[in-house]
């Protein structure tokens, strides 16, 4: 059973372009991700043109609203995606940043959502969202914990179910930046599910995080880091996806079936094969006082004094000559 579920972010990779978008869920699809997830944006709901860019990375956009515009499907559109999405076997999820996409968000039926870490105080939003009943997972990049507190507190007074993404809002997220650490308190302190949002462009933190118990990783998706986008820089290109699928699910059986280390009952043969029994290194009268540098350990066990206890026979005087190599028995010595 997989405990933990992986996220395949495409958000703005697709750069507005509808084929391109579709070309990401059939190249997804057989890395084996969980879900694949969008954000929903609505330029005239969300934007304005006051907004600025949060880097300069378009060639093509005279301001951020123009950016958005160009990033919006029609709602037949966002149908067709989802479908196709859901055709694959994937869970379709998207990120509504406006009032306005979760009406969308909702006409298509979206099972669940992922809260942006720039909405967290966003309560009109949060209503919005809450009010369809729906789980919802809350992204943390840019949250201090007084602001979690409120957010997940608001919601669960709906009676939604709640999950919590440790993220760092910086592109790409240093090692320094990734907060693993965040995973364990924020489980201490809501007791609901944590997962971690990624922006590192490598696997490891998501890795890491599924060892900590995290519910959900995300990471965000690009077919090449040299393409065109605000998130190209910290995402994971398909061939990477596919290894970190590989690994959470490695490290779920690893996680799911604890080893009893005293449960030893299956190595016996092995133990005998390669556990060691004493022989002396050299040709030795009877009489001799035994010393350490007389001995030596040689395989299999069982056919002599166990290596273990030479000490049971250092100082004690042989009763009969061994040669080179023979195995040491109890009763050659005294």
């Amino acid at each position: 059973m997989n405990t933990c579920r992986i996220i395949a972010e495409i958000g703005q990779a697709h750069d507005g372009s509808l084929g391109i978008l579709h070309s990401y869920i059939d190249a997804l699809a057989p890395t084996g991700v969980d879900i694949i997830k969008f954000q929903t944006h609505i330029a005239d709901a969300e934007s304005s043109m006051h907004e600025e860019f949060r880097t300069r990375f378009s060639y093509v956009d005279a301001t951020r609203y123009d950016y958005w515009k160009r990033m919006e499907f029609s709602l037949d559109q966002w149908r067709g995606i989802k479908d196709h999405v859901e055709a694959t076997g994937r869970e379709f999820m998207s990120s509504p940043f406006s009032c306005a996409a979760v009406d969308l968000l909702e006409t298509i039926n979206v099972a669940r959502y992922k809260v942006g870490s720039g909405e967290i105080s966003n309560f009109l939003l949060l209503e919005k969202i809450a009010r369809t009943g729906k789980e919802i997972l809350l992204s943390s990049g840019m949250s201090s914990y007084a602001e979690l507190d409120a957010a997940v507190g608001f919601l669960q007074k709906h009676g939604n179910r709640v999950s919590i993404m440790q993220c760092t809002t910086r592109y790409p997220t240093t090692a320094r930046s990734t907060g693993l650490n965040v995973i364990e308190e924020m489980r201490s302190r809501y007791g609901i599910p944590v997962g971690l949002s990624d922006h590192s462009g490598t696997i490891f933190p998501s890795l890491a995080a599924v060892v900590l118990g995290a519910s959900f990783v995300e990471v965000h998706v690009v077919f090449d880091r040299q393409m065109f986008g605000p998130d190209s820089s910290s995402s994971l290109t398909i061939a990477e996806v596919k290894h970190l699928v590989e690994g959470v699910r490695f490290l779920e059986e690893c996680r799911n079936h604890p080893v009893m280390k005293d449960d030893i009952a299956e190595f016996e043969h092995l133990r005998k094969l390669f556990g060691k029994s004493l022989s002396v290194s050299r040709d030795l009268p009877a009489g001799h006082v035994l010393a350490f540098q007389d001995l030596e350990s040689k395989k299999p066990s069982g056919y002599g004094v166990p290596a273990g206890e030479y000490a049971a026979v250092v100082g004690k005087r042989l009763l009969k000559d061994k040669r080179k190599n023979d195995f040491l028995e109890y009763g050659d010595v005294e």
